[in-house]
């Protein structure tokens, strides 16, 4: 064994008697477990929360949707898009009418959009997820149904369950610009709401009806807004996306998921490496508590330091007893941290122990996802950390030995 790493271990591990030093080294290792802990724990419990939120996501947005770059829709009665509606590999093929309009109950009004979708649409079994009132019906026994956001709900008060009071749903008439009737300037249809869903914000103000509906509605026969494609499983979208960019033109956009709504995966992956940070720096002030316990180390350890020197020990000796000693208060803290963080989120994720507040209807417990690309980062942090703190110990336990020498 090396000699500088069997001196380090025995004034670590020395169990003849207590000093204030190992209490202090102690204190330095609980300091490191703990800041290991947290950021193992927190980075997972985030990543808990955005596999929800994307999970949600998922279950409304379709994995490649195509739109036109000029106006606001297009007419899908085309060869390339009645060849597309036939590729094997569709799961659904959806086409969607939207536009704002202006939902009025009772004497309420908001100003919401409707999303008037083809029966494809309803093939996404994960939609059921998303409802929180009555069922994801857009047609029954005749009968043209609306989903409605939790966000008209609370604006409006809805009741789902009353189909005597169905929503007036109000749209600019085309071609008509200053009537005398204010009224006849306006498409207005009678709409029953048989469910409320829950997304996130961008969608909460949505109102999904049969796209027949909010053809009559917007007096559109045969334009779309887009177009919604979702592949089976294990069709590589990466290469179909570009497939169809290719063929489309330029005239069309073709966004994946993640091109659907940028914001929303730049602010997971900003609010990610916020946290990181900000663990990081708390976790930087633990580590470099090692560098005051050194300290009183070296001035305990006067004595051994010039017995040592005279006895033929180099300086790069010296340094490596501190050195060593500092990298192991590091490593032993960081490990047993990782593993008290990881046996928590084991137990968090199976047993759920720790709620989320009342008001959460769609996770009861916090949610934990477990990343071995964190556990080690963490333990590279640690490492890259605790060598700069120890090497700056261990500098600190060579200077001045001609010194010490002397005074001894």
């Amino acid at each position: 064994m090396n000699t500088s790493v069997y001196i380090a271990k025995r004034y670590l591990f020395s169990g003849k008697k207590m000093h204030a030093i190992n209490i202090i080294s102690g204190i330095s290792m609980l300091g490191v477990l703990i800041g290991s802990a947290a950021l193992i724990i927190i980075l997972s419990v985030f990543n808990g929360f955005e596999k929800v939120i994307l999970s949600l996501y998922s279950n409304f947005t379709p994995e490649i949707k195509i739109e036109t770059r000029l106006g606001k829709t297009f007419d899908p009665n085309t060869p390339y898009f009645n060849a597309l509606h036939k590729d094997a590999r569709i799961f659904s093929y959806t086409e969607v009418l939207e536009e704002k309009v202006l939902v009025r109950y009772g004497d309420k009004p908001f100003l919401g959009t409707i999303k008037g979708v083809s029966d494809d649409f309803l093939k996404n079994k994960r939609l059921d997820s998303t409802v929180r009132i009555g069922s994801f019906t857009l047609k029954s026994g005749g009968r043209d149904f609306a989903v409605i956001g939790t966000t008209i709900q609370a604006n409006l008060g809805i009741n789902v369950h009353d189909n005597l009071s169905p929503m007036e749903i109000f749209s600019p008439r085309r071609g008509v610009v200053n009537s005398a009737n204010p009224l006849n300037e306006f498409v207005v249809r009678s709409i029953n709401a048989s469910g409320v869903f829950a997304i996130q914000q961008e969608f909460d103000d949505f109102l999904v009806t049969p796209i027949e509906f909010a053809r009559d509605l917007l007096d559109q026969p045969k334009e779309i807004s887009s177009i919604e494609l979702t592949y089976k499983s294990g069709t590589n979208l990466t290469s179909v996306q570009n497939k169809i960019k290719d063929e489309i033109g330029d005239k069309f956009t073709v966004k994946n998921r993640k091109e659907q709504n940028t914001e929303l995966y730049k602010t997971l992956n900003y609010e990610r490496w916020s946290i990181f940070m900000i663990l990081t720096f708390v976790l930087i002030i633990a580590i470099f508590n090692i560098i005051g316990s050194l300290t009183m180390l070296v001035i305990d350890k006067r004595q051994d330091i010039a017995i040592l020197s005279s006895l033929g020990a180099n300086k790069q000796t010296i340094q490596g007893i501190f050195f060593f000693e500092g990298m192991m208060i590091s490593l032993i803290g960081c490990v047993a941290g990782i593993v008290l963080g990881l046996a928590f989120c084991l137990v968090q994720q199976h047993f759920g122990l720790i709620k989320m507040g009342a008001q959460m209807s769609v996770i009861d417990a916090y949610p934990v996802d477990l990343d071995i690309a964190d556990f080690g980062l963490v333990f590279l942090t640690v490492g890259a950390i605790s060598v700069i703190a120890s090497g700056i110990s261990a500098r600190l336990s060579i200077k001045g030995l001609d010194e010490i020498k002397q005074d001894l």
